[in-house]
């Protein structure tokens, strides 16, 4: 999927008894413009009560916020028992990036909180905080603006959590494109952090996760760097020489290079490798990532590696 209809969504998980009046009441307390309040879509998966919230008129930009009292559907139905939900996964309904699975991947990689592992299976609803350029427009109307900014996008919605995050009923929020949960306490750390140093948060929009290719290479890759409209980025590495926190900050500052690039990385350059100047690594730019979800990703490991890194991952797609 792609951006579309729906350029971002962030997301909120609830216990089921959140109304949309206490939504309302919290963005407005927090200085956001809330237009009106429209009816339910007939398919819950189209959209709950909803609020329409002003962000950028001028170019038909506006936030929805809907309030779904179901929990999330992580499978995104079927195209012949669930075609509702699988049509309205397809158009973006649930986030432009997300994917079958989404939810469960982000409870089994909640590294920065731990209780996160268990939520799918205790929420009982979710509320949608969407982006879009074509709210009651004509059919030929662009999907995106010209000066489409992904970075100030996901800044306001990100401050719309902040403000709704104390509503009755809300359990955490929850990226579906990034698949990263956090709690209330967590996530006002990192943004409030954030804000203080002027950095971006991108903890809170793409999550890091790290599994084991053999005995002697690990593996870590990022999920959600599309919202940035940038690639995603693997690491394959030798275990003893790097430890994960240090693979860690490398796949952040590697996102934050792509970030200020202005042209795409190619297969075969080669990048400084994690906290060193004297090795280089090099890159691979492949359509699929490794692991789900599929997306575009840039592939680093250390020139030397080359050899066993193509085998340990041609051994974990046969496995």
């Amino acid at each position: 999927m792609a951006k579309g209809l729906f350029t971002q969504c962030l997301c909120l998980l609830t216990d089921g008894r959140t109304t949309v009046e206490d939504v309302r009441a919290a963005l407005k307390a927090a200085d956001f413009k809330v237009l009106k309040r429209a009816k339910p879509q007939k398919d819950w998966q189209l959209g709950g009560p909803i609020l329409v919230v002003n962000y950028r008129p001028e170019v038909n930009g506006f936030a929805a916020v809907d309030l779904v009292e179901r929990p999330w559907p992580d499978e995104m139905g079927d195209p012949k028992a669930d075609a509702k939900t699988f049509g309205a996964w397809g158009a973006g309904h649930f986030g432009p990036l997300a994917f079958p699975g989404g939810l469960a991947r982000a409870g089994e990689h909640s590294w920065a909180w731990e209780a996160g592992r268990a939520i799918g299976a205790v929420h009982r609803g979710f509320i949608r905080l969407r982006t879009s350029y074509v709210f009651s427009t004509k059919g030929d109307a662009p999907l995106i603006p010209q000066d489409y900014d992904s970075l100030a996008e996901l800044m306001f919605l990100s401050r719309a959590v902040v403000a709704v995050l104390d509503v009755p009923g809300i359990l955490c929020y929850f990226n579906p494109n990034g698949e990263v949960l956090r709690d209330a306490a967590g996530f006002r750390e990192m943004w409030d952090a954030c804000q203080e140093q002027k950095k971006t948060p991108l903890p809170l929009w793409t999550n890091i996760r790290f599994f084991n290719l053999d005995q002697k290479l690990g593996f870590m890759d990022t999920v959600g760097n599309g919202q940035l409209d940038v690639p995603d980025v693997e690491a394959v590495y030798p275990k003893g020489k790097y430890s994960p926190s240090t693979i860690d900050n490398y796949l952040r500052n590697v996102t934050h290079y792509l970030l200020g690039l202005d042209r795409k990385m190619q297969t075969g350059e080669t990048i400084d490798g994690p906290g060193e100047r004297e090795q280089s690594w090099t890159t691979e730019v492949v359509k699929d990532g490794t692991i789900a979800p599929p997306r575009r990703v840039v592939r680093l490991y250390p020139k030397e590696r080359h050899e066993a890194v193509q085998e340990a991952l041609a051994a974990a797609r046969k496995a």
